[in-house]
């Protein structure tokens, strides 16, 4: 049959099958319309806001706070459900308390929990102090550590009064940089880092830091300490049937009182292929997320450094040795026969191939010139290899203070043009808050020495009356 003779053969089936989805979906009920006041917390005549999905309660504070807390806290819960991929069916409510207000002493912490039993059941308690206002990230916190223990008291006929509760703090940090890589919410730099250097936490570390350390580690340590803990909680997602393991893990959590490793090889079973498989599951982790893009381009001083590292000759010596000169030195090895030059510049050509996908653009010209220049000497054509490599030299010094002069100009248009603060020294500024409202005094001989010499160095200016020189004579 020839392809005119099919065309309508064609034709017939396309009308069938486009008639047959169109009574499917004709079949189909229509998706359900979900009014925006649905969405919306819920605002009563008491000064408590209920949000969205009822299940977390917020009081105190003015109306833009509880509105603000109740966003949060179901931003977290949705990010939380939709990690583990499960319907919202929640048992245990949540009840926020905003106290105090900007301005005030700065406490030890800004939020506490606790869980409360009534007759009827558990519900969570957050305690959120606003001295410094609503902070994010501590609050979502706070939220996503009250969802867990919500999961190991939702069955109340199977909770043991007897027993405490607790959530580790890497589980909890570990779920929210889950969600943050999920959403692109985090730098892939920091892994990169992570595995490169080994770490700065392994599994028992990670396992064996309470709530009171982590409260009181610098903020570089947390934010190893959190995606070391995202690494692992990532690596358990990954696991054949993760998303099932993780949510029963998250039950057993709170009221589990044995090892952790223990109770990981329960719910995770592959992990029980040896007894560092769970090390390495989470070593390949870092690896993984630490793996730069191809779309990722490398900076001016990183591409600088690859360059150098590319820009090597290797060769063997008379004895056999491996030998390795810079491309600057290569008069060293002219004399060697052709065979011998290509295999002394393969792997450089192979590496300048490489930097070429993520180099810094303004050097990808640069490197097809390298490419040139060690095609030249493989040919044996070595006139002008040296002017070349100087006049290289000279542009690549150019490239790297105009990157220096570009990067001081940024910084100084930001620092001039900045409008609001970073972020960046709030763990600092926290602390320095945290020790002015709470001094420790000291109570040594020493000290107490110098407190008594304190006064001599700051002795006030007594302010003169002008019109009293003294009680018998007028002021003129």
């Amino acid at each position: 049959m020839t392809l005119v003779k099919q065309i309508p053969v064609l034709l017939l089936l396309l009308g069938t099958l486009s008639l047959s989805a169109q009574e499917d979906l004709d079949d189909q009920p229509a998706p359900r319309a979900v009014s925006v006041e649905d969405l919306l917390p819920k605002f009563d005549g008491d000064g408590t806001v209920i949000s969205h999905t009822g299940q977390f309660k917020i009081s105190g504070g003015n109306s833009a706070d509880r509105g603000t807390a109740a966003n949060l806290a179901e931003e977290t819960k949705e990010e939380f459900l939709r990690l583990l991929e499960e319907k919202d069916e929640w048992k245990v409510p949540v009840v926020i308390k905003l106290i105090g207000e900007v301005g005030d002493p700065v406490p030890m912490r800004s939020t506490v929990q606790d869980i409360w039993y009534s007759g009827k059941g558990y519900e969570m308690r957050i305690m959120v102090n606003l001295s410094r206002g609503l902070q994010r990230e501590p609050y979502k916190r706070s939220v996503m550590s009250s969802l867990i223990y919500a999961r190991g008291v939702s069955d109340v006929e199977s909770v043991n009064a007897e027993v405490p509760l607790s959530v580790p703090p890497w589980l909890v940090e570990g779920l929210l940089e889950a969600n943050a890589w999920r959403l692109k919410q985090t730098d892939r730099k920091l892994y990169d880092a992570l595995f490169q250097h080994g770490g700065l936490f392994k599994i028992d570390d990670l396992f064996g830091l309470g709530e009171s350390e982590y409260s009181s580690i610098d903020a570089a340590s947390r934010a190893a300490f959190r995606v070391s803990s995202g690494a692992l909680v990532m690596a358990l997602l990954e696991q054949p049937d993760g998303k099932t393991g993780i949510r029963e893990f998250l039950k057993a959590v709170p009221s589990f009182q044995g090892e952790m490793p223990s109770l990981l090889r329960i719910h995770f079973p592959e992990l029980n292929l040896s007894e560092t498989s769970l090390a390495k599951w989470w070593a390949l982790q870092l690896a993984n997320k630490g793996t730069a893009p191809l779309t990722e381009a490398m900076t001016v001083a990183q591409t600088e450094r690859a360059l150098n590292e590319a820009l090597r000759l290797r060769y063997r010596d008379d004895e056999g040795a491996m030998q390795e000169v810079p491309l600057t030195d290569w008069t060293h090895i002219a004399a060697l026969e052709e065979g011998q030059r290509i295999d002394a510049v393969r792997l450089a050509q192979d590496d300048l191939l490489r930097l070429s996908y993520r180099c810094f653009p303004s050097y990808r010209m640069l490197l097809l010139e390298y490419q040139s220049l060690l095609t030249d000497f493989v040919k044996g054509e070595t006139k002008s290899l040296t002017s070349s490599l100087n006049m290289l030299a000279e542009t690549r010094q150019t490239m790297i203070a105009k990157a220096d002069l570009a990067r001081d100009f940024l910084d100084w248009f930001e620092i001039t043009r900045a409008r609001e603060t970073s972020g960046v020294f709030n763990d600092y500024l926290n602390l320095k808050a945290r020790l002015k409202s709470q001094p420790n005094f000291r109570r040594d001989r020493i000290s107490e020495y110098l407190d008594r010499l304190d006064p001599l160095f700051h002795v006030p200016e007594k302010r003169r009356d002008p019109f009293s020189i003294n009680d018998s004579m007028p002021p003129f």
